[in-house]
């Protein structure tokens, strides 16, 4: 992947086979990862990653996307199950010079992280200070944000916290969902590092302490999540329903059953109350604490997901119906949980 205007031969001259290692294991990085190693001038040293996990119906271990993109293009990879004395170790043997980070899932050590010339530094998928922590992508999408971005920080022992080098603004659109930001939240690792790599690997780069006062965190995202709370506004909900499109799912339970919805729209005041269900013609409304969210499809337990006009052919809800909802817990603190 090569960004407009990049020109390759400019960065051979400036570099001279410089040592990077890249840990991480989610595939947000890859983009990032493409570029990296179509750079002649830098060698892509080796990959840090999680251990192959178990998944699937049939529990067989598999690997994630970074160990396979590695794999497939003979960049040494190695997978422990928590960074120790044998990785640091390795990376002195291989004399790496810097270490790029985004979303590994470990705490590094501080001796990890002093190891290499030029140290470590984290790819984030928030403007920090803003959404340190586990879900900062769906946390943006789902607080109604209109913009998110991506930050390159120099990495320290507390989560999130490092001096920051530079930001890649991204413009979250009305049809963005959790996974298509991510996309463009991928894909702007590039220009990001495009800009800095030449500073981190001389040293020279520029850091801004974070503003302690601005700090805030987003947690792990949890099944118990996905139950809407229509007493909210029928935006905020629209909102949600995008962020969670892929996990952990949006849903309303009726009839003691939960129905997940697959995508919504917020719209005016329909005379509903919150919570409430409105069947008609080929739409389907329920209530909220302001306006009204419709929902354009719709899957019970066992189905697949459905259009509106085709799920409600074979289910019908009672007339003035209630479904239930309870308070969600909240997904940003001003402090770390």
């Amino acid at each position: 992947m090569k960004p407009d205007g990049y020109s390759l031969s400019t960065q051979v001259d400036k570099f001279n086979s410089r040592r990077v290692v890249f840990c991480g294991s989610d595939e947000i990085a890859l983009p990032m990862l493409e570029y990296l190693n179509q750079l002649q001038a830098i060698s892509l040293a080796g990959v840090l990653t999680q251990p192959d996990r178990r998944s699937g119906r049939g529990r067989k271990l598999k690997a994630n996307s970074i160990k396979e993109w590695a794999s497939q293009n003979s960049v040494e990879v190695r997978t422990p199950e928590k960074p120790t004395r044998n990785e640091i170790e390795w990376l002195k043997e291989i004399d790496a010079e810097l270490v790029l980070v985004m979303a590994y899932g470990h705490i590094l050590s501080q001796e990890f992280l002093d190891c290499t010339t030029w140290g470590c530094f984290n790819l984030h998928a928030s403007l920090l200070p803003k959404y340190r922590g586990a879900s900062p992508i769906e946390t943006a999408l789902a607080s109604g944000d209109i913009e998110t971005g991506v930050t390159l920080m120099r990495m320290v022992r507390k989560m999130d916290a490092g001096p920051l080098v530079g930001q890649e603004v991204v413009q979250i659109s009305s049809e963005d969902t959790g996974t298509s930001l991510r996309k463009k939240l991928a894909d702007s690792c590039v220009p990001l590092i495009q800009k800095y790599l030449n500073d981190l690997l001389s040293g020279g780069t520029a850091e801004l302490p974070q503003m302690e006062n601005e700090v805030t965190y987003c947690r792990k995202l949890k099944k118990e999540d996905a139950p809407l709370n229509f007493s909210l506004g029928a935006k905020f909900l629209e909102c949600r329903v995008r962020a969670f499109q892929a996990w952990p799912g949006s849903i309303f339970i009726y009839d003691e059953t939960p129905f997940k919805i697959g995508s919504a729209k917020a719209l005016p005041d329909q005379g509903l109350s919150p919570g409430q269900i409105e069947v008609k013609s080929n739409e389907i409304n329920i209530g909220t604490g302001e306006g009204s969210l419709q929902i354009f499809e719709l899957q019970k337990p066992g189905g697949k997901m459905l259009p509106v006009a085709d799920f409600i052919r074979g289910f019908t809800f009672d007339k003035n119906v209630q479904v239930k909802f309870t308070e969600n817990q909240p997904l940003v603190s001003k402090k770390f949980h």
